[in-house]
């Protein structure tokens, strides 16, 4: 927005004022910028004087323009849709709604008349602009959600063309970029990203192609395309994986990388033939929405202080334990971020690398050029590590240079395929590992599920009787017993204030559902068991003691269960005693 020098001033002047600058750094830059002949405002943010938000706010008040803060507006899609999404991003405009015959809009500069105008001619109505900072105007982009009724349409445009072109056509179709079949596929892949979606699972049937995305660990039917698109479609995804688009009786792997938002989110593209055609499923890893912080995934009280404990050793093994798709490699992300500093080196082996970490030397597996876990193990220990992260220990090999890495010195970390943090031993021992060794290695063994979070709209109700028995029998023994134990306990474990054991009923809550919170669930928390490997634990292992016997001694120590910590934090209104039963069922 260009300003003439005595409005720079004002803006300048207003700040200082308004105690919302450092007065004698403001100045200094005004000062400077004027005598370079630069922007004075743009050097206001460059020396992050002050922020962008700021500047723009008090630049809309000098010169008398209206001014809407939109950085945590929740917007209704209707009313964005009112301007095309690729015209938003490329004009960086939001529709704000109409009154009075006119649509109002926000912009980062009102007096760009031309954009103004172009915005009407596109609308056909006429337009008040309003003044926004650039983090409004990203905000709302982020709110676009792809409308997947086009790619029906775009999917036929795609068949009509192959039709018409014949089989020649149909492959040209297949790796053209601006295709019709493209077209849909970007939109699918725009859909599933900004749903949050973990999973993208392109299905054929007899006389269709179902598209089901995974959002908070749950499958959901997206939309279903005409059959006759499949293979251009799986062609497509083969080419942009790099696979080979000719073989279809044997599954592969593949992987690609595409921009949504600014934000890089990598793809990993399995495929496989079945009965109706081939299937792909698509995994998005989305490094944006990640968090790495143990506490923030929900590890909490005995859990988190069994975790820090077992990391603040300089050696042994530490073994995260769950299904696929429980967030073991993301928790052993954030142990290594906790203990990452510039005087250890750490080293890890992973197959794929998710996440790319400054200060840590990540090593990405190749199966077809050797680099194995077990040989990828091997080599590192030869790198004078301090820390090394297997990805996953997979067969004995693995396991047993494992062992030896923490029995020499280094710090382990790594994740076993076991349903509780109990089964990791046993499962250890299955694998030829003898159980003196895995006794005198492991420091803390953790058993993990993902459950869905309640979303922000939601409603308390009081637990009718069978259920207040239940959790009573499930976590009473937890719970304060008297209204003098309720903060010592509340602060203890860590999930908040706790009712009383003895309470006639409880207060539990659940989300109103909502199209960003389909049954009232939004976002992910983590249900963690720990144990602590302690010399009782150690004459267990080497007694060959069942998981049953280890985790029967470990609960009396103190280890609170996957189970018990969710329905903890079903109390403590974190998610639901349904959603608890879902990821939980099958154990203790």
């Amino acid at each position: 927005m260009l300003l003439t020098k005595e409005q720079e001033q004002s803006v300048v002047k207003l700040l200082i004022e308004d105690g919302l600058v450092d007065g004698a750094l403001a100045q200094k830059t005004y000062t400077e910028a004027q005598s370079a002949g630069q922007p004075v405002l743009a050097a206001l943010r460059s020396k992050s004087v002050a922020s962008d938000d700021i500047i723009q706010h008090a630049t809309a008040i000098v010169t008398n323009t209206p001014y809407i803060d939109l950085r945590n507006i929740k917007f209704d899609k209707d009313k964005l849709l009112k301007i095309p999404q690729d015209t938003a991003k490329a004009h960086k405009v939001v529709p704000l709604g109409e009154k009075d015959g006119q649509l109002f809009i926000a912009v980062i500069d009102p007096t760009n008349i031309q954009r103004i105008d172009y915005i009407a001619t596109l609308v056909k109505m006429a337009v008040r602009p309003m003044m926004t900072s650039e983090a409004g105007i990203q905000n709302a982009l982020m709110q676009y959600v792809a409308d997947l009724k086009d790619v029906d349409r775009i999917a036929e445009r795609g068949q009509e063309q192959e039709q018409a072109g014949g089989a020649g056509g149909k492959e040209v179709q297949t790796i053209t970029q601006d295709s019709p079949i493209s077209k849909a596929l970007t939109s699918i892949l725009d859909y599933a990203a900004k749903s949050k979606a973990s999973d993208i699972h392109i299905e054929p049937l007899e006389n269709s192609l179902v598209i089901r995305c995974r959002v908070d660990g749950v499958l959901r039917k997206t939309m279903e395309l005409p059959k006759s698109i499949e293979p251009a479609l799986v062609s497509r995804i083969k080419i942009m994986a790099k696979l080979k688009i000719d073989e279809h009786r044997l599954p592969q792997d593949g992987q690609f990388s595409v921009l949504v938002n600014d934000n890089e989110i990598d793809l990993r593209i399995a495929t496989s033939p079945v009965v109706w055609g081939e299937q792909v499923v698509i995994r998005l890893l989305d490094k944006s929405g990640t968090s790495m912080e143990v506490e923030e995934m929900g590890m909490t009280g005995r859990a988190l202080k069994d975790v820090i404990a077992g990391i603040s050793r300089p050696n042994g093994m530490i073994l995260t334990s769950g299904p696929t798709g429980s967030g073991k490699t993301t928790t052993l992300y954030a142990l290594v971020k906790k203990i990452k500093n510039e005087t250890i080196n750490i080293v890890t082996l992973e197959d794929p690398v998710e996440y790319k970490m400054d200060g840590v030397n990540q090593i990405q597996i190749n199966t077809d050029a050797g680099l194995t876990f077990a040989s990828g193990l091997r080599s590192i220990l030869r790198q004078d590590p301090d820390v090394v992260m297997v990805g996953e220990i997979r067969d004995a090999e693995t396991a047993n240079l494992a062992v030896q890495a923490a029995l020499t010195g280094h710090l382990v970390f790594s994740t076993l395929h076991t349903n509780s943090a109990a089964g990791i031993l046993p499962r250890l021992l299955d694998m030829g590992i003898e159980p003196f060794l895995l006794a005198s290695t492991l420091n803390t063994v953790i058993g993990q599920r993902l459950a869905r979070r309640v979303s922000e709209r939601k409603e308390s109700f009081q637990t009718p009787e069978l259920e207040t028995a239940a959790i009573k029998q499930a976590v009473g023994n937890l719970l304060p017993q008297t209204q003098a134990d309720v903060a010592i306990v509340s602060e203890k474990l860590g999930y908040g204030t706790l009712p009383l054991a003895t309470a006639s009923h409880f207060t539990l809550v659940k989300g109103i559902e909502t199209e960003d919170a389909p049954g009232g669930y939004k976002g992910r928390i983590g249900l963690f068991e720990t144990i602590d490997v302690d010399d009782d634990i150690q004459k267990l292992i080497v007694a060959h003691a069942t998981s049953g016997d280890i985790m029967r001694v470990a609960k009396m120590k103190g280890t609170i269960t996957m189970r018990q910590d969710g329905i903890m934090k079903a109390l403590a209104g974190y998610t639901t005693i349904e959603e608890v039963n879902r990821v939980s069922s099958d154990l203790a």
